[in-house]
């Protein structure tokens, strides 16, 4: 099985002016993620905003990804959903293009129990083969949480689910069988400090060489993440991922809009983006 660890980077997905899927940009910013930190990258991930993104583009962004970088990063596909047919159909055919692994949501809106929880992950297990599964718990979008004990009998049940994106700090911490990813960028530095894998991360799109020092500079681990804290609250200062594409944009890597519901950043979001990257320099300062 491929070895994931490091920076991960939750990639956007990039859109043309009328909203199509613009895999061009996508190779890209793929290319330039992989040069500036990421050890891999997620595509259709929920940073790639895959509600609104269909089967067969999130195949087709995978596909263009696993050209442009395969050969030098990890790419991890998001195929989990509340549809344990859909996520199985969809994890077959992720696997069946080269996916090195891939990243399983947790079932919303519907609120399975235990026994339903696993039976969904053992199928989704099953369509990926010997292709790693990476669990994915996120109670604040989910209203279900994984909870530690659950996640460790998880993977002593199932062969293939190796790794967990933990998104509740209030659980974060060593888990039996699993290596544990960060779910959210400022607990990377205390998922690191427990000997956890890595982050699957969002800010990275930004300061991903900043982020991997973290990584390989462990004695400098706690500098870094304190002068990394205004841009982790500047990508989520509203829904991700409008900070984050409002970023891109501005440093002229252009990634378009969103799909709705999603809306870009008003003026003050804007502001607070645009402030936090200047004050980094990464951008000139506006002119008054």
């Amino acid at each position: 099985m491929a070895t994931i660890s490091g920076v991960i980077t939750a990639m956007v997905t990039p859109f043309a002016e009328d909203g199509a899927l613009d895999l061009d940009a996508a190779r890209r910013l793929a290319r330039h993620l992989v040069e500036n930190g990421s050890h891999g990258v997620v595509v259709a991930g929920t940073t790639g905003e895959s509600p609104t993104v269909s089967d067969a583009e999130k195949l087709s962004l995978l596909k263009a990804v696993k050209e442009e970088v395969g050969d030098r990063a990890t790419i991890i596909c998001g195929t989990g959903s509340n549809d344990t047919r859909h996520s199985v159909e969809l994890t077959q055919d992720a696997c069946r293009l080269g996916a090195d692994a891939v990243l399983i949501v947790t079932p919303y809106y519907n609120k399975p129990n235990r026994a339903g929880l696993r039976a969904h992950f053992e199928a989704v297990a099953d369509a990926a083969g010997d292709t790693p599964v990476v669990l994915y718990n996120v109670p604040s979008r989910c209203v279900i949480n994984l909870a530690p004990d659950f996640l460790a009998e998880l993977a002593a049940e199932i062969q293939n689910v190796v790794a967990v994106k933990q998104a509740n700090d209030d659980d974060l911490g060593p888990i039996d069988g699993l290596q544990v990813y960060a779910g959210n960028d400022a607990v990377l530095a205390r998922t690191l400090d427990f000997g956890g894998a890595g982050g699957i991360l969002v800010s990275s799109h930004i300061v991903g060489d900043e982020m991997r020092r973290m990584l390989d500079e462990p004695d400098r681990r706690a500098e870094i993440d304190a002068s990394l804290r205004d841009v982790y609250d500047a990508m989520f200062v509203t829904a991700s991922p409008a900070p984050v594409k409002a970023a891109l944009n501005l440093l002229g890597r252009d990634v378009g809009g969103l799909r709705l519901p999603l809306v870009e950043c008003d003026e003050r979001e804007l502001a607070v983006v645009r402030s936090v990257l200047e004050t980094h320099g990464l951008l000139e300062p506006a002119r008054a």
